[in-house]
């Protein structure tokens, strides 16, 4: 079985989660005898490509003007505007004032229509000021890219909101099914009456157009089926699950004696990172030899820098900055406890790798993953003083710190990608064997 897959990001330059599943799946889906064309809007050049078959659309030329094309409607419809970094997902303050400076020199390239002329588009490959635009450009080159590569694939795989509209170009010119992929709703970035109707458009349009959608928890297909209006029977639940390497590293120096506590994540309303603050000086008022790691970047990072100051507990609170690769590894290991405090997760991939670092860990239950752990102390997001309980007997009873890490890490060596990727590609099956496809 051969796969299109439309995705954002991939290992090893990443921004949130979305890249971490991406590249997990598609080893998975390799060693399930699935071959993957992964295509992606800027690729650097090292990715992994020893299980996936990277297509940079950056280097693909596109047909403009062309009515087979797949995507003209889409380019139609769509209004190209600036997003602001706190309606997009995985971008930081300072990721995207660099790259919006960057793109204010260049200008706006305009569209042109009438005969059909060709064009090569360098995409950023990041959430920045002209996202929207990026995600029209890539239907386009999408429809180009399942164009060229007529028969070469049996069914196209879209990931997240950013990709939908490429896969459903490329569903267009070839016929072939689409599966849609949601890791994150418009309702898990902000509140119900407080949604970006874009986004949310593009997401609809995209699960009703395609053959099969696959959710990363019951709670987030609970989400599609009821503010989507998607058939149940057309929506699949497929847990994600953690990637463990051979590779020896060494313990880092921990240069201190006090016990560390580790949020790391955006830090975005979502995240909960204003709740793991709370619940942090509750903690330091029972026990004082502790520090407080918030590691990530944000919109809510002046907000959560400013109330822990004012809590008074600025000498027992440490700010990382976004981290990424071997650096989040050695925060884990440096970890004795793992707090995930999201206000709404549809999943959350950093628990199951704190787990695999042996270090016990606390989520809230409105996380898609407490769906597979039990041996992970859950808590409401909300309740601070069980957040504060959990962290201080976690910290103060070594007996029981050790056996959540023991117990948590045999639980999370059977979430396996290739588990995973074998319901996934059944998935596939399903929606090529459908006779409405």
């Amino acid at each position: 079985m051969r796969v299109l897959m439309f995705g954002w990001e991939f290992p090893p330059h990443i921004a949130g989660g979305l890249g971490t599943a991406c590249y997990g799946m598609t080893r998975g889906l390799a060693r399930n005898d699935v071959e993957v064309i992964f295509v992606m809007p800027k690729a650097s050049g090292d990715e992994d490509q020893r299980f996936v078959k990277v297509v940079n659309a950056s280097d693909v030329e596109a047909l403009y003007g062309d009515v087979t094309n797949g995507a003209e409607d889409i380019i139609k419809k769509m209004t190209f505007i600036h997003i602001d970094s706190n309606m997009v997902p995985y971008i930081s303050p300072e990721e995207f004032e660099s790259y919006h400076d960057e793109y204010q020199k260049t200008g706006r390239k305009v569209w042109q229509t009438g005969d059909v002329w060709s064009q090569r588009y360098t995409f950023s490959g990041k959430y920045g000021a002209n996202l929207m635009e990026e995600v029209a450009r890539y239907a386009m080159v999408a429809a180009q890219v399942a164009k060229d590569l007529e028969g070469q694939f049996d069914v196209i795989h879209a990931h997240d909101w950013l990709t939908y509209y490429a896969g459903i170009a490329a569903k267009r010119v070839s016929g072939k099914p689409l599966v849609v992929h949601m890791h994150a709703t418009s309702f898990d970035r902000g509140s119900v009456d407080n949604i970006d109707t874009r986004v949310y458009e593009i997401e609809r349009t995209g699960m009703h157009a395609a053959d099969r959608v696959i959710a990363v928890s019951n709670l987030t297909r609970k989400i599609i089926i009821d503010k989507y209006a998607v058939p149940a029977e057309r929506v699949v639940t497929v847990h994600n699950a953690v990637r463990f390497t051979n590779k020896d590293t060494a313990l880092p120096e921990r240069g201190v004696k006090d016990k560390i506590v580790t949020f790391l994540g955006r830090i975005t309303f979502q995240k909960g990172p204003d709740y793991f603050v709370e619940a942090a000086a509750k903690v330091l008022k029972r026990v004082p030899n502790v520090r407080f790691v918030m590691a990530g970047s944000g919109d809510m990072m002046n907000h959560v820098i400013r109330r822990v100051a004012r809590l008074g507990i600025a000498d027992r609170f440490h700010f990382t900055g976004f981290l990424r690769g071997d650096d989040v590894d050695k925060m884990f290991q440096l970890s004795d406890v793992y707090v995930m405090p999201s206000v709404s997760e549809p999943f959350g991939i950093s628990p199951l790798e704190a787990m695999r670092s042996n270090v016990p860990v606390i989520i809230s239950k409105q996380s898609g993953v407490a769906e597979v752990l039990d041996y992970a102390v859950k808590v409401d997001y909300w309740d601070v003083d069980a957040m504060a309980d959990a962290i201080y007997g976690l910290i103060s009873y070594p007996s029981l710190n050790k056996m959540f890490a023991e117990k948590g890490l045999e639980e999370v060596t059977r979430l396996k990608w290739n588990n995973a990727a074998a319901k996934i590609k059944q998935v596939y099956q399903d929606a090529i064997d459908d006779p409405k496809s």
